[in-house]
Order: structure tokens, then C-alpha cells, then sequence
């Protein structure tokens, strides 16, 4: 029965002639395949078997065409049969493959894709083992039973998927440079491209006007005399004051009665506390440039470091009457209600702190080098600034609604023995309206600085 298939297949391949070969023209750049109409119908049917049709193309005078249909001739005579079945079926006259599906399937199948009527890419085929195919007929679809019965070797397999064209298997190389050439060449994308770079050219432009239009955040000056040099005689000069003998006096403040000797004087050098005498000195100083030059400073007044301690040495943690006479007008010249801001060093065992009250813009501040919080002091102090303007002025004043600030943006400590350098640094840029512009690292030249400014009893 075998004999007799491959007869009936010899016999039918010879009903059709060979086809002439199609005049050959020299191509020089790819050209669009013309389009033919197709069959109506896509599928036929031979004796109850159902046939899958697969249109290779349509353009003879197309060195493409010529290629394909020599692979296609090469592949579909290197298809063996099982078991003497007939499987293949060729009409060269339409040009179409016809695979018969007959028997029962004994390997991989082929399943073969229709022309798509929209565009040139022409699909061959797919393997797959889904024994549930389906075959498009015009509009309807149905299922086949059998999966088509023949078999293919790996040489075969490569030689039909490189004729597949379908966007399933992947574009000739041809109709990639034909899709290259057409994104290059497309006006609308090309349009698009020049709007899209002459929009970008604009909104950088008004990136750059509205740069200059926006507001700029305000840099607070650092005025040149906080951070002056010293010159060499003046270092000569503190480091002479350094190296006497210690109980040798240095200067004396005759206003408020302060001596310092070297051995206070030491507590400037790099390392050491401050003491009571240097810091109630320096603030004198300050207080004294303030009446020299009135209108550069704010008008403050400064408490020594004994102060606080007496306020709150009465016997429930308060006592004005210890401090009353302080504060007098014959004694100061000025009241404490007419000043901007009244400075009180606070001393903490170990550690100094500043308060501030400040009338100028109606609250209590705290500043601590270490970021300490104490509200007590701030209680002590709005008891002691209403009690101070009722006596000296016989006047009520509500504090209730002034903010109690403990100062978090100032700069910090990062030892264990600046805290009094701190605290002093703190009230001289207060006492000139300016912000604390310095850090931890600006401590040996503040050091330097006092020195120089205690031994020529004046504050700059």
C-alpha cells in the first residue's frame, strides 16, 4: 500500500508543469512587494480530509520570491513519509502548499499560517504538539481531529523558519531597513521631533527667567569685625600675660572693682573652665561698648553670674528682696523695662547656660551649648522681670502670653570645658542683633580674643 501512495503522489505532482523562471532584473535597493488578491477561500477540502493552504507570495520579478520559492522546493523535497501516507500536495500553478491531514500522528506536526491580507509578511510555519488545531476558514473557524502526519528534521526546520516573515517569527532583514527608513523618513515623527526640541529650548528659557524672578534666600553677613585676626604683637602680648608668675596681677576693672591675676587669667588657655571673674569682666566690657557706640549695639543690660544664684536662694526657690536693690535707677541710670534685652548667666555646677529676657520681642529665651532644657528658669525669670517693673514703675505687666524659647539653632559644644566661651559668645552676638554665626571650631580664636580684650579692658 506504500507502493501505491507514493505513486499517486508522483502522479499528481506531474499534472503540473514546471513554472518558468521569471525574467531576473538587477535590484539595487529593496522594493514593496506588490500585493495580488487573495483566494477566497483559504482552505479546500479533498475526499473528507481537511487542507491547510499557505500562500508564499506574489511577486515574481522579486529576487525575494525567487529565494523563497527555491528554499520552499529544497524543504518540501526533503520531507520524508511515514508508513507510505500521503502528505503533501503541491499546486505550483496557484502557487500554493496544500498539507493533507490524514492518520494518526506519530511526531511533531506543522501548522501552517494564512496570509495576512494587510500586510507583505508571509507566515510558514509553527511547531507545536497541541493535537487541538484550528483552522481559519474565511470568517468561521473550526476544529480539526487529526494533526497533520508528517515529520521534519532539524536542517528542515531551520530552512522553514528562516522564510517566516510573520511578526510572530521575527522581520527579514529587508523589511527592518524598510521600517528604518520609514521612521527616518516619516514627516509626522520628524515634525514631532523639531516641536518637541523647540518646546524643550522655550521651557528652558523660562526656567532661567524664573531663576532670576525668584526671591533669594537672605545670607546673614558675618560682619567682618567678629572674626578679626589677631596680629602677631597682639598673640606676643596674651602669650607674655600667660607665662608670668601667678600671683601677679594683670588688670583691674575699676568700675566694678574686678582684679585679674594670671592665675584666673589661665582659664582663657585651651582647655580650661571659665571663671566667675573673666566672665563678670568681659560683660562689663560689653556693657561699656554698648555706651560707646549706642547706636550699633541693642540696649541691654547684663547681670553678673552671682545674680540668679541670690534670686533663688530664698527659701521657696525665689527671693526679689535679695536682688531688689540691683536693679536701682540711682545705681544703673536706666530701668530693666526700657531695655531691649536683659542677659543672666546661669551656672550649673559644672556647666554654664544663658538666659535671656527679652523685651524687645516678648519672650524668655534659653540657650544651652549642649541643648539643655530647664524650665524652671524660666518660670524664676517671668516672676522676677513682673515683680522688678511693679517696683520700679508701680505698673501690672501680663507675661502669661510670651513664648518661653529654649534656643535649639545655635551652635554646639563638642567638649567638655568651652561651655563658658559659649555662653559669653552667645550674649555678644545677641547683644548686636545678629545670629550665632560660629562653631565649635572658631573656640581657640574666641579664647585669644577675650584675652586680648581683658587686658586692654576694652570689648570690640
Amino acid at each position: 500500500m506504500s507502493h501505491n501512495s507514493t505513486k499517486t503522489t508522483v502522479s499528481r505532482l506531474s499534472r503540473y508543469p514546471e513554472p518558468k523562471s521569471p525574467l531576473q532584473r538587477e535590484v539595487h535597493a529593496p522594493c514593496t512587494s506588490r500585493k495580488f488578491p487573495l483566494s477566497t477561500n483559504s482552505t479546500t477540502q479533498y475526499s473528507n480530509s481537511f487542507h491547510k493552504v499557505v500562500d508564499i507570495g506574489d511577486d515574481k520579478n522579486n529576487s525575494l520570491y525567487i529565494n523563497h520559492q527555491k528554499a520552499r522546493d529544497d524543504a518540501l523535497a526533503s520531507i520524508s513519509l511515514l508508513k507510505g501516507k500521503e502528505v503533501v500536495e503541491v499546486d505550483r500553478d496557484s502557487r500554493k502548499v496544500v498539507v493533507v491531514e490524514d492518520g494518526e500522528h506519530e511526531g511533531p506536526s506543522v501548522v501552517t499560517c494564512q496570509k495576512s491580507r494587510e500586510s507583505d509578511v508571509v507566515a510558514v510555519s509553527q511547531i507545536h504538539d497541541d493535537s487541538d488545531d484550528k483552522v481559519i476558514d474565511g470568517d468561521n473557524q473550526q476544529h480539526l481531529t487529526p494533526p497533520v502526519v508528517s515529520e521534519l528534521n532539524n536542517s528542515n526546520l531551520k530552512m522553514l523558519d528562516s522564510l517566516c516573515l510573520s511578526p510572530e517569527c521575527g522581520y527579514s532583514s529587508v523589511q527592518a531597513y524598510k521600517k528604518l527608513i520609514e521612521a527616518v523618513d516619516n514627516p509626522t515623527r520628524r515634525d514631532t521631533f523639531e516641536r518637541l526640541s523647540y518646546e524643550i529650548q522655550i521651557n528652558e528659557k523660562r526656567l532661567e527667567v524664573l531663576d532670576l524672578l525668584r526671591p533669594k534666600e537672605l545670607v546673614e553677613e558675618v560682619p567682618q569685625e567678629l572674626f578679626v585676626p589677631l596680629t602677631k604683637e597682639e598673640k606676643a602680648e596674651v602669650a607674655r600675660a600667660f607665662s608670668v608668675k601667678r600671683k601677679e596681677v594683670l588688670v583691674t576693672h575699676e568700675k566694678s572693682n574686678i582684679e585679674i591675676s594670671v592665675d584666673k587669667f589661665r582659664c582663657l588657655m585651651p582647655g580650661a573652665w571659665l571663671n566667675d571673674e573673666v566672665i563678670n569682666l568681659y560683660l562689663e566690657l560689653l556693657k561699656e561698648r554698648e555706651r560707646r557706640e549706642s547706636q550699633k549695639f541693642l540696649k541691654c543690660h547684663f547681670f553678673n553670674t552671682f545674680f540668679y544664684k541670690k534670686l533663688i536662694s530664698g527659701t521657696n526657690g525665689y527671693d526679689f528682696k535679695s536682688v531688689r536693690r540691683w536693679t536701682s535707677q540711682k545705681k544703673l541710670g536706666y530701668g530693666l523695662h526700657e531695655c531691649d534685652k536683659i542677659f543672666i548667666p546661669i551656672h550649673k555646677q559644672v556647666h554654664w547656660c544663658l538666659a535671656v529676657i527679652n523685651n524687645k520681642d516678648k519672650k524668655f529665651q534659653y540657650l544651652d551649648s549642649l541643648k539643655g532644657v530647664d524650665t524652671q528658669v524660666m518660670k524664676v525669670l517671668a516672676k522676677y522681670f513682673v515683680d522688678e517693673v511693679k517696683d520700679k514703675t508701680g505698673k501690672d505687666i501680663d507675661v502669661s502670653s510670651w513664648e518661653k524659647e529654649f534656643v535649639e539653632d545655635l551652635p554646639e559644644q563638642k567638649n567638655g570645658y568651652d561651655c563658658g566661651v559659649f555662653m559669653i559668645k552667645y550674649t555678644d552676638l545677641y547683644s548686636r542683633n545678629l545670629g550665632l554665626c560660629f562653631s565649635q571650631k572658631d573656640m581657640p580664636y574666641f579664647r585669644l580674643r577675650t584675652a586680648k580684650e581683658i587686658l586692654r579692658l576694652k570689648a570690640v
